[in-house]
């Protein structure tokens, strides 16, 4: 099996990069319902200390529109990781893109080798206003693979290339997110797999418009003493996504993590951004999918 294959998440947002750049149409309405076991009123029962988003990679066997129907009911009011094509069907129906993308080569590709700036400058340059207009805050960006870099010398690339561009995002208002992957298990070599790392780069690049993407399940893998790491780096963290360990299932008692407790911690550091789900649902079906993501919700809304 080749690497492509193993990484639901890399071909998918191989494919969401090509062409995202393009505003295109929304895609046209169909008729399929939910049943009528996907209707809750969880809505009316989240405690409203946490902003619950998803990642859409995960549900990319739903249509987006119906998809965006079942999460608005269960309270959700943002999806992470969709692109200016799919801006109007999120607006159509009340959600927020909490976390844009796009702009990005690949999670290989990134900011941290020299040979990717000027692609990286001209797609960023490009995005930052796009998400600006559409009134959103934050686009993701990458490191990219070491291939044999030390810390010193990625740090310097980055904040080389980076530099061109956030200026652009200061005058826009937008932050540009360096996601947080781990490098054993799912992204063998990628320089940015600790916080801090991130936190370093953060500090070299001295700007309010630069932050990081807390992955919880990347980094209890790559580093653990979550709640503690993230009380200790808080001021440059923007957003959090989950994931159960191991294997990046439910974040129910199948898995190692204690997420009431995570989210607790969050709540209590008072941060008023978004928490993206983004654990590969077990179920095959839709209607299972959906019925692990609003037990997801559930767990995190404390």
């Amino acid at each position: 099996m080749d690497e492509e294959s193993l990484h639901p998440r890399r071909r998918a947002i191989k494919n969401i990069v090509l062409g995202s750049l393009a505003m295109s149409a929304a895609p046209g309405a169909f008729s399929r319902e939910l049943a009528p076991q996907q209707k809750t009123e969880t809505y009316s029962m989240l405690k409203g200390n946490i902003n619950h988003s998803v990642c859409r990679w995960c549900y990319g066997s739903i249509p987006l529109e119906e998809f965006c129907v079942a999460v608005k009911k269960m309270g959700i009011v943002a999806i992470d990781l969709v692109g200016p094509k799919d801006w109007p069907v999120l607006q159509k129906h009340g959600l927020y893109s909490s976390m844009c993308n796009g702009a990005e080569i690949n999670l290989v590709d990134g900011w941290n080798h020299p040979e990717f700036h000027s692609t990286l400058i001209k797609n960023y340059s490009e995005m930052i206003p796009l998400v600006a207009k559409a009134g959103y805050k934050q686009l993701i960006c990458f490191s990219g693979s070491r291939r044999n870099l030390d810390d010193e010398t990625g740090w310097k690339n980055c904040v080389d290339g980076l530099k061109q561009v956030i200026g652009i995002a200061e005058k826009h208002n937008v932050t540009l997110v360096m996601e947080l992957l781990n490098s054993k298990v799912d992204h063998k070599d990628y320089q940015c797999d600790k916080t801090a790392w991130g936190v370093e780069l953060a500090k070299r690049l001295g700007s309010e418009h630069f932050k990081l993407l807390y992955d919880i399940y990347h980094m209890q893998i790559d580093e653990g003493d979550v709640i503690r790491t993230i009380r200790q780096h808080f001021p440059y963290l923007s957003h959090f996504h989950t994931g159960g360990v191991p294997g990046r299932r439910e974040i129910n008692n199948t898995q190692e993590l204690y997420y009431p407790a995570i989210m607790k911690a969050i709540v209590e550091l008072g941060f008023k951004g978004y928490v993206a789900q983004e654990f590969i649902p077990t179920p095959k079906d839709a209607k299972g999918q959906l019925a692990s993501l609003q037990e997801g919700v559930s767990i995190c809304d404390v």
